[in-house]
Order: C-alpha cells, then structure tokens, then sequence
C-alpha cells in the first residue's frame, strides 16, 4: 500500500514558513528565542506588570507610616494623605491590569500558535519514512499537549516571577533606605531560592522525561485500541485490548505518582525553610526595638515582617512554580525533538517542475529499506510513455506498493534512477510534481466535511459545474441525489456516513477534479463487492483516459484492458506485456490469472 497520501491540488506560494528556534538541549533558551518576534510587547507589558503590581510592595511603607502616626500621635492630614495614596495605588491596578493582560497573552498566544504551526509545517516537510514509524497519536500529543504544556507554563510562571522580581528588588531598595541594618536578612532569600532549585531541578527532569516518554507510549496504545475497535470486536478481544491499554495506564500513574512525590516534598521544603527565615525577621526585628539594640519603631518592626511575609511569599510561589517550568522544559525537548529530526524530505533549491508530459523511465532502479540487508526493488528497466496504463501485479512482497512510493518521491532509490519526462528525479522538487499526480488508494480517506468540500479538497474558488462534472465522471451522482443535504451532507470522520464504494467514488471525483497528468491506483477496487466495483470501473475509465496511469492489483481481472501488464517477483521485473500476450506466453501471469479464476 502507500504510505501516505498527498492529494494536494494545487500549492500555494504564499504560506508562510515559521522556524522555530528551538534545540533540545537549551531547551529555556530555545523558550526565550521564541518571545523575540514579540519582545518589545513584552517589554512594555513588564512595565505595565510593575506599575499595577506596585501597591504590593509600596503598601508596607504606608502601612508602617500609618502605624507611626497612631504611636507618635502625629496629625491626622498624614494619615488622610497615606490613605489617599493607598486607594490611589490600588484604583490604579484596574487600567495597567487590562492593559497587562491584552499585551502579555497576546505575545503568550502567538509563541503558542507559533509553536503549533511551525510543528505542522516541520510534520508536512519530514519524510513518510518518519510518518510510518512514528505512532500518530505521539504526534496529535507533541503538538497538542507539549504546546499546551509551555502555553500554560507561560501564562502561570511570568506574572508570579515578575512580581517575585519587583517585590525582591523594591523590599531591599526601601528596606535599605529605612532599616538598612536588614538588609542582609532579606538578601539571604535569594541563596536559599537557588540551592533548592539546583537540588530539584536534576531529579525533577529525569521524572518529567519519564512521565513524557509514557504518556506518549499510552496515547500509542489508545491510538492503536481505536484504530483496532472493529477487530477487537469482531473476535471478542475487549479484555485483551483493554489489558494493554491498561498496562500502559498503569506505567503512566507510576510515573506520575514519583514525580508527584517529589514536588511535594520539595514544596514542604520550600514552605519550611521560609516560614522559618520569616519567624527568624519578625523576632529579630521585635528583639532590635525592645532592647534599643537598633533605633526601630514599632511601624518599621510591621514593615518589616509585612516585607519579609510577602518577599516570602512571592520566592514561595515562584519556587512552586519550578514543576511547572520543569514539564514546560521537557515539553519544549519534545517539540525539538521534531523541529530538529533530521529526516526530511529534500525539495528545497530543487528545479521546479513547470508541466508534467507523463513519461516515466526506470533505469536499474533499486530500492531497499534501512536494516533490512535485502532489495524491496532490484534493478528495474521500464520506460512508460505518456497516457499509457500499466498494471504491476505479483505476489505480496514482489515491491508493488515500493514502487508507486517511489514514484511519489516518498522512497528514493538507493541505486539507479527514476526519470521524469528526461529528467532524473532526484534534482526535481518532488512537491511542484504532485500538483499533477493524483491517488486513489485501497481505502480512501475522506475528512470530516461535506461531500463538496472533500471533492475541492485544497482547490481554491472551484465552481459548482467543474465539481458537478467530477462527480457525474465518477458516478458518484447518484449518492448525492440520494442524500437530503445533497453535495452539502456531512460525511462524518473519514468518510464513515458512506460505504466504501461510495466513499471510492468520492476519491475519484476528488482525483478527475484535478485533471492529473499521473495517477496511481493502489489495489482502488480490491474492497469493493461485485457492484460497487462495476461502478467504479466505469469511473476508472474516464479517470485514466489520455493519462499516464500506474495500477498496483491483486485482482487481475480488473486489469486486463491495461496497455502493458508488468509481473515483479521478489523486486525484480519477470514479464511484460498486454494481458492477452501474457497468457499466451504460458508465464509467471498466467499462474497468477488462473489461480484466481479456477
């Protein structure tokens, strides 16, 4: 079969290209890299940050300063006036707050929609190799849940570090200028913040990776129970298949209950050690007035301890927030993990192809895949001129479906060449190509859209009659006349609201709508009962008039009328010729042919 299908239509030469910076062993750098497209709305909402966030740590003085004029019995017009600020400093916080909050998550939603395009960009540029050994839901979760997970890691952690920030820097500044005799103690805040975080961070990634690699293993595993729901059915394997699932489920809780363990004893620390630095300043503060040890009031003891509570309290927060940047880390190392896989398609700098005549040269051709030690294909010689249809039939493994993969450009030969129209296809840029190749596969995928708009897939302003006169080329007509929505109904997820011969029929309206130079056919009839297949065959007719037309087919009374019949055995070409020569000829084919038909 073939290993993806890309039925594109035409290519737009407008899409932008996003490259993410990201490298998945600096993976906080690669994070900061992001944010430079949007610095500058990130710097003005850090300003904004510190003007709605100043009460937090202009608050104490006032608070102290009231106190004082209770104790000293000072004028009343001072606390009138620390009152006015108060409020002033506190009506403030609405306008910078809504303000703050359109500039920041403005910039946090971009980075994210960033992260999630330029991943579906990398995904469309990696080979089918890649494709056929990666699980799609490792895939759905990379791009879903590790671009959630630094999203929302983002959007929790910035706010709460900044204020930690600006209460760090404006409690030291002020406690300097009133008590200067303590400032030491808050400096010690910042040590003690940095030595828990060193002894976490190590642990806390290896536990972060583990948890990853698992969940990306269970949405396998789940990805796998759907795709396997008929079967599983079928022969009443529901306790096997949810064991499986379960097992994985299991790996996952294990997983995350260590992890879970380890930030919480982490968090106790943390919470401990602070609690005990601020017991430590509020009493050393008490004990510095009663004694007259240092000339402090009773208002600068409450600025103080009010100070060193919310400095505290701010460092506590922010080292709560360490698991959080620790699964962003290792989400951001997941999503490197594809922006720098290696294995890409090369196209770019290649000559574009302006028009595709149809002639296909195999000139000693091989293929074989990686760690196999043998030839899926075994230097093979065939020239198809343009509009000729030719069938490659043989037993399973002969390298049918290598074939037409290699003729997409999916595989490239390991030895040999494959030409188009002359010209050697490996300097081409295979995607220019495909805008004139259309595939019909064994089992068409259709998405989740009208038949319409599956039909017009990728086309852009198609009008009804160009995609009227696909469907009456394919009959498929008469499933649209049938429907009480006509070409509007919604077909349901791949297509699972019409049978598979309709859903074939679709795919050929969706392939004639084109007007392809090249088409393949991947055993297109083989699912298909006696009347289905009628219909599509007469389809098929239309579809491969004047084109070059590759078929791959176990059936072989479905290509009898092909121009050229090429029987492969073991990647090598063993005949060629019409379907009557063949016979005639007493071969390899006719073993095939009547094997089927006695």
């Amino acid at each position: 079969m073939i290993l993806l299908v890309r039925d594109t239509g035409e290519v737009s030469s407008e899409a932008a290209t996003i490259a993410l910076p990201v490298d998945k062993d600096r993976p906080i750098g690669s994070l900061v890299r992001l944010f430079r497209p949007y610095r500058w709305s990130m710097l003005l909402a850090s300003v904004v940050f510190i003007i709605k966030d100043s009460p937090i740590w202009i608050l104490p003085v006032l608070t102290g300063n009231i106190i004082d004029v209770v104790v000293s019995h000072k004028p009343l017009t001072q606390l009138w006036l620390y009152a006015a600020i108060a409020v002033g400093l506190l009506v403030l916080n609405y306008p910078f707050n809504v303000l703050y909050v359109n500039l920041f998550s403005g910039a946090i939603r971009r980075v994210a929609a960033d992260l999630r395009t330029g991943m579906s960009q990398r995904l469309q540029q990696l080979s089918i190799g890649f494709h056929s050994r990666t699980s799609a839901s490792v895939i759905q979760t990379k791009v879903v849940r590790d671009a959630e997970n630094v999203e929302l890691a983002l959007s929790q952690s910035y706010g709460v570090g900044l204020s930690a920030i600006c209460v760090l820097i404006g409690s030291l500044v002020l406690t300097a200028i009133r008590v200067p005799s303590f400032v030491f103690v808050f400096v010690l805040t910042v040590p003690i913040a940095a030595g828990l975080v060193m002894a976490l961070r190590r642990s806390s990634g290896r536990r972060n990776e583990a948890l990853r690699r698992e969940i990306e293993r269970f949405s396998a595993r789940v990805g796998e129970m759907a795709a396997l729901m008929p079967i599983t059915r079928a022969h009443a394997l529901e306790d096997v298949a949810l064991e499986r699932v379960s097992s994985s489920v299991e790996d996952v809780r294990e997983a995350a209950l260590a992890l879970d363990r380890l930030n919480g004893r982490f968090g106790s620390i943390t919470w401990i050690s602070y609690q005990t630095l601020g017991v430590f300043c509020l009493v050393a503060a008490a004990f510095a007035a009663l004694t007259g040890f240092l000339p402090i009031t009773a208002g600068e003891v409450v600025l103080l301890s009010g100070y060193f509570t919310i400095l505290t309290g701010s460092v506590v927060s922010l080292l709560n927030l360490m698991p959080v940047m620790t699964k962003a880390r290792e989400s951001m190392r997941s999503i490197a993990e594809v922006m720098q896989e290696p294995d890409i398609e090369l196209n770019t700098g290649k000559r574009a192809v302006q028009a595709v005549a149809g002639e296909l040269t195999f000139d000693r051709l091989s293929y074989g895949y990686p760690g196999t030690g043998s030839l899926a294909l075994d230097g093979l010689d065939l020239v198809i001129v343009p509009g000729e249809t030719v069938a490659f039939v043989g037993p399973s493994g002969s390298g049918k479906s290598t074939l037409l993969n290699v003729v997409l450009g999916f595989l490239r030969p390991t030895a040999g060449r494959l030409l188009l129209d002359g010209v050697d296809m490996q300097t081409l840029d295979l995607r220019t190509f495909r805008t004139s190749v259309s595939v019909v596969p064994q089992e068409s995928v259709l998405f989740e859209g009208s038949i319409r708009d599956n039909v017009a897939y990728g086309l852009a302003e198609v009008d009804d009659e160009r995609v009227l006169a696909a469907l009456r080329d394919a009959n498929a007509l008469e499933i649209v006349d049938a429907l009480p929505d006509g070409w509007d109904t919604v077909v349901g997820e791949r297509g699972a609201r019409l049978s598979g011969g309709q859903r074939q029929r679709i795919a050929i309206a969706r392939a004639l709508i084109r007007n392809p130079r090249v088409l393949l056919l991947d055993e297109a009839t083989s699912a298909l009962d006696g009347e289905s297949e009628k219909l599509v065959q007469g389809a098929f007719e239309r579809l491969m008039a004047g084109r070059t037309t590759l078929i791959v087919a176990h059936r072989l009374s479905t290509i009898r009328a092909a121009d050229r019949i090429v029987v492969l055995e073991k990647g090598r070409i063993v005949e060629v010729g019409p379907h009557e020569g063949l016979l005639a000829r007493g071969g390899r084919y006719t073993k095939l042919y009547k094997a089927q038909t006695f």
